[in-house]
């Protein structure tokens, strides 16, 4: 599904060379093991932290949640969401380093099945210790379908990129 044109960038300066974005959020993405899944119900936003990894091409991330949640609940009401992820580590000298992206996307929870396996081998074989947790029966799998990242450095430049994913599995 796309998105509205109001996210696409403005101005008419040097279109950003793709090749280098992509590499700046895969840096990112592969160094940060955690984001903020931001979901909505009734016109009012939340923001959860959630465990994630991301399929090689960044089409996709996977993340697990308990299905006596709230985010479960705003997840099967609404598929559109966001998810955030920085590098900021808090040190007042780093400021002006700090990196961001959003991933815009589509959250679709991952049935029992051959899918599911693959999609819990990528997800615990980023964060082991949660096994147990991602197979549990009061948990559910979500993946992520990417539609596209926006990157900001230095608090004001933003760059789009849209990745081109061979297959949406792995």
């Amino acid at each position: 599904m796309p998105e509205p044109d109001f996210l696409e960038p403005a101005g008419t300066g040097p279109v950003p060379d793709a090749t280098a974005v992509s590499e700046r959020i895969r840096r990112l993405v592969e160094a940060r093991p955690y984001g903020v899944l931001c979901t909505q119900s009734q016109s009012q936003p939340y923001g959860s932290l959630v465990a994630l990894a991301a399929t090689p091409d960044l089409a996709a991330f996977v993340f697990a949640t308990p299905v006596a949640t709230r985010k479960f609940r705003l997840l099967s009401e609404c598929a559109n969401v966001a998810l955030v992820i920085d590098s900021r580590s808090g040190a007042p000298d780093e400021f002006m380093q700090v990196e961001a992206v959003t991933v815009t996307g589509q959250a679709h929870r991952i049935e029992p099945g051959p899918d599911f396996g693959r999609w819990a081998d990528l997800l615990t074989a980023r964060h082991t210790h949660l096994a147990g947790f991602v197979r549990a029966e009061s948990s559910a799998l979500f993946r992520i379908d990417v539609i596209r990242y926006l990157h900001v450095r230095r608090f004001q430049e933003v760059q789009q990129w849209v990745p081109r994913p061979l297959t949406r599995s792995l």
